[in-house]
Formats: C-alpha cells, structure tokens, sequence
C-alpha cells in the first residue's frame, strides 16, 4: 500500500463536522447470542477472516514502527490477539470492519478479549491506568500513568493501521483523528502528557500525512533529551 497516495494528502482539520466524523463509523455484522445468553458459535468463515484482518493489521503495523525505527515493538505488536483468550472470542463476533472487541461488548457490557488485551500491550493507554481508593480529586480513583514516549509511537502506529485495515480504500489520513474525536471521552482518562502529544500527531497526520508525521516521531519526537 503506498503512502503517497490520497491517504496522506493534507487535510484541513477545521473543516471537520459531525457529519464527517460520523461518517466513518462501521456498521459491524449482526451477532446474536444464543439461549440463555450463551456466546455464537465459532464459525469458519470467520476463523478466516479474523485471522487474516489481524495479520494485515500486524503487517500496516510492523511497517509503521520499523518506519519509526521501532523494530522490535514491530515484529511483537499485539501478539496476544493469537492466545486462546482473545482469538476464540474474535472469531465469535468477528466483524470485518471495526473490533469484534466492540461487539462482544455491546452484547454482554465487557469484552473478555479487550480485558485480556489491554493488560499485556503497552501501547494502550488503559495498560497505564491504576486506581486508588485514596485518590478522591480522580473520578473513581482512576489514576493515568504517563505513557513512555516508545508506546506512545507504537500507540499511533496502531491507530493508523487500524483505520487502513478497517477503512480499506476509503482511508485518508486525518481518519485516525476523526476516530479519535468519535470516541473521545470528557474527561479523557489518559494521562495529560499522553494525550498532548497522542493529538498532536493525531492532527500531524492529518494535516501532514504519514510519512512527515512518522519522520518526526523517529527523528525529533524519540530522540529528545
């Protein structure tokens, strides 16, 4: 897939509105569960095609960071999607256009997958989120913990790969941040340093396209002081 393409065409944010921020959320396919509220069997055809979304997800990634001189985060990204816990469970709500972690979740409130996931991958800024019962100042005691600034890279990696494999040719480069502003939660909890710079290279791609933004993360951004 090349980068120098209408993908990573300059785009000018302030023209975003809701209509087409919106206009990039997935339809998913139906899933029901069955008697009792037991989870869908396991289908073939979505074996396949679970299996081969993770691996083209994996492939956009591994390049993304090897172009960010991240190397080994490239070859290891997300491969607990392959551990029983999270692959069974995304072959039962696979989807096709967005997570089945999103479905499994709409249909029984948590994903076990996500839950799984989210705790062995650091380039997710949930594996940085403690709790503290003493902490009163933090909604619920939610504390963020600040990302170290390699996950921070790998977690831009992620979001740009995820919005080429589900987006296909429609892709541009200002869909990460279009996603983003989608799902975006007030307050956020992130940590305050992880979301300047997660939305400053948001707004880089967007604006800037692929390339410049992952030369600037290699170049300046992973090798300040």
């Amino acid at each position: 897939m090349q980068t120098n393409s209408k993908a990573d065409a300059a785009c000018n944010t302030d023209a975003f509105d809701k209509e087409s921020i919106e206009a990039i959320t997935p339809v998913g396919r139906p899933v029901q569960l069955g008697p009792g509220g037991k989870q869908p069997p396991i289908k073939i055809e979505n074996v396949i095609g679970h299996f081969k979304t993770v691996s083209a997800h994996r492939r956009l990634v591994r390049r993304n960071c090897f172009k960010m001189g991240l190397y080994w985060q490239g070859l290891t990204h997300d491969l607990s999607k392959f551990s029983p816990t999270e692959f069974l469970q995304g072959c039962r709500y696979f989807q096709g256009d967005r997570s089945p972690n999103a479905c499994e979740r709409e249909l029984n409130g948590h994903s076990l997958a996500w839950l799984h996931h989210k705790g062995r991958n650091k380039h997710h800024y949930e594996y940085w989120i403690d709790f503290s019962s003493k902490d009163s100042s933090s909604p619920y005691g939610v504390l963020p913990g600040k990302m170290p600034d390699r996950y921070i890279a790998e977690m831009i990696a992620d979001r740009v790969a995820a919005s080429r494999t589900y987006r296909k040719e429609a892709y541009t480069s200002a869909d990460p941040l279009k996603y983003y502003l989608r799902v975006k939660q007030n307050p956020t909890p992130m940590h305050p340093y992880t979301i300047e710079k997660l939305e400053l290279f948001l707004h880089m791609l967007a604006d800037e396209g692929e390339d410049a933004t992952f030369a600037y993360i290699k170049n300046v951004f992973l090798k300040k002081k």
